[in-house]
């Protein structure tokens, strides 16, 4: 966990959808870019994918970035048309490895790393944190997904869960951090729902992700990725209700979309 002076060095937008710019130890970071307008529609074999929010960012807003952290390409809520051409004018994108064999970039292998080097001199560690997007069997109809894992000595610590509904892995990055926590979990709820799987879900509830940041021993918690499709059945509402039985709505933070927030 960090200090109140490292802590400084993270500071979050969240642009809307998985879209996240994380800002950690003078890098800047994008998560999942998608930039189409709201009321686009993807059709993808049975399934039809309706956005219904616009981004609160343009990508000619976002700024320099070090690396894009794509959880999975297949997906156009994870990575739409205006989120691909963003990723032509990044240097580094940040993937799984069959990602990174259909848009380019470096494909990571489960709890494979990526160093980068820091402004001050130091490094950050990227770190692949494998991820499930639906149950078991889904797996070659869904696509391969990774989460991710921000390190650095003296920063704080930022896992971006990706789309992701077992909790498994995230126990996996729990005994891995031998009990340290993270400072920030970036958590992709929404409890998403598609018709060819009936009532499966394929992204956290709100109730994993109260499971998710005891798991972990978050100190902050962002849950993204609940709103602007219409394949989501939970909103902010329900996230904000769990954490609130649960005794931990301290932990949960709700920035104003397009607002850049320091933790």
């Amino acid at each position: 966990m960090t200090s109140e002076n490292t802590a400084a060095q993270l500071a979050v937008t969240l642009v809307g959808g998985p879209t996240v710019v994380i800002d950690l130890g003078g890098l800047r970071f994008v998560t999942d870019p998608t930039f189409d307008a709201a009321g686009s529609s993807y059709e993808m074999g049975p399934v039809a994918l309706h956005k219904l929010a616009g981004p609160a960012l343009t990508p000619d807003r976002v700024g320099p970035v070090a690396a894009v952290l794509l959880s999975h390409d297949q997906h156009p809520d994870n990575l739409d048309g205006a989120g691909r051409a963003f990723l032509e004018q990044v240097a580094l994108v940040l993937t799984t490895e069959q990602s990174a064999e259909r848009v380019g970039g470096t494909g990571l292998a489960p709890w494979a790393e990526h160093v980068l080097e820091r402004p001050d001199g130091g490094r950050l560690v990227v770190t692949a944190v494998p991820a499930q997007h639906g149950p078991a069997g889904t797996e070659q109809m869904l696509g391969a997904v990774t989460g991710f894992l921000l390190s650095g000595e003296g920063l704080p610590t930022v896992y971006v869960s990706g789309d992701n509904v077992s909790l498994e892995p995230v126990r996996a990055l729990a005994e891995r951090l031998g009990g340290a926590g993270v400072d920030l979990a970036v958590l992709h709820v929404g409890a998403a729902q598609l018709a060819p799987f009936g009532p499966t879900l394929l992204s956290l509830t709100a109730e994993q992700a109260v499971e998710v940041a005891e798991l972990l021993g978050a100190r902050k918690v962002l849950a993204v990725h609940q709103d602007g499709w219409q394949h989501f059945t939970e909103g902010q509402d329900a996230v904000s209700a769990s954490f609130e039985k649960a005794g931990g709505a301290q932990r949960l933070v709700v920035p104003e979309a397009g607002s850049r927030f320091a933790l």
